[in-house]
């Protein structure tokens, strides 16, 4: 009796394991960042997979029971054999954290084109986005530039182009024109309200430091500064308040901000579209792939100037 139970166990292990299938998927989260260390829970048992550098892993997994992925910090998703078969890749939703807000494809993935917009313009017309990663999502933005603009010709039930031409130049006129109302809003805003500023006490989304700090560099370089403190975080956003606090001549700062923001616009999105391109001829990767490693590159050029200025400005006054 007993070896005939053995026999009975043995056939349906050996079943089970015939039922189970071999599947090589890619695990990836909603930003298209590769995961690891994934737990895949299927037929009552729990197995844990260790990925490659681009979320590949080979699971196995039987047809006849739920798929269930499992991360710490991200929702679980449950799928199908047949569903992993015929996507070869699943994406976990990342739990929000006050991170992503640094992130550039938090914009891209939650808000899109409009979002994109509605950042640039808020980064100077409404002086609060100087925390926002405004060169990096740019950047990113010229990766995707072909989603971005699907989705502006989806919205207006227009027929995609499919030019990466005509979808770059639309672009690159959509932001320019919500940064040149931004900063001519900012410009506004100075020379109304722009000399009681000096007076205001720090709050979390306002520092009186900056406001100095985008004055002296406004005084240092004239009217050349609105088209550098494009280049600058912080500084960009007060540098057109600080312009309509001392009464730059309306013409001069139009002129200034239309080359300033077009200059700004087109270096970064073309950057991102076309190293995105050459860097997979190149080495054969895609540089979506690497965009942490891209975004702090991004920041510490971008953020290094206004540091030095910060640090060893002060040094040099104090020795003069």
């Amino acid at each position: 009796m007993k070896r005939f139970l053995g026999f009975v166990v043995s056939i349906v292990l050996t079943a089970t394991a015939f039922a189970q299938d071999q599947v090589s998927v890619q695990f990836i989260n909603q930003y298209e960042e590769p995961l690891t260390n994934i737990m895949v829970s299927n037929g009552g048992k729990d197995s844990i997979y260790t990925t490659d550098e681009k979320g590949f892993a080979v699971i196995s997994v039987n047809a006849t029971d739920p798929v269930s992925i499992h991360l710490e910090g991200y929702s679980a998703a449950t799928t199908t054999l047949a569903e992993i078969k015929s996507q070869s890749t699943v994406t976990l939703h990342k739990n929000f954290t006050w991170k992503d807000l640094l992130n550039p494809m938090f914009y891209i993935v939650n808000g899109g084109l409009w979002l994109l917009l509605f950042i640039v313009f808020a980064e100077t017309g409404l002086f609060i986005g100087f925390f926002l990663p405004g060169d990096s999502l740019l950047f990113v933005a010229g990766i995707y530039s072909s989603n971005l603009m699907n989705e502006f010709y989806k919205n207006f039930g227009i027929e995609a182009i499919q030019n990466e031409w005509i979808d770059l130049f639309l672009l690159v006129g959509l932001i320019s024109f919500m940064g040149i109302i931004g900063n001519t809003l900012g410009y506004w805003f100075g020379r109304k309200i722009g000399p009681a500023m000096f007076t205001w006490k720090d709050r979390f989304l306002f520092k009186k430091k900056y406001l100095h700090d985008a004055h002296d560099f406004f005084e240092k370089h004239g009217g050349g500064a609105i088209v550098f403190a494009r280049f600058l975080p912080i500084i960009r956003t007060f540098a057109p308040i600080v312009a309509g606090i001392v009464n730059m001549d309306k013409k001069k700062f139009a002129f200034y901000n239309i080359v300033g923001c077009f200059a700004w616009v087109i270096s970064m999105i073309f950057a991102g579209h076309f190293l995105q391109i050459w860097v997979r001829k190149q080495f054969g990767f895609e540089l979506r792939d690497h965009l942490e490693v891209i975004v702090i590159i991004i920041v510490v050029v971008t953020t290094l100037p206004v540091f030095w200025k910060l640090f060893f400005g002060k040094k040099s006054s104090k020795a003069s």
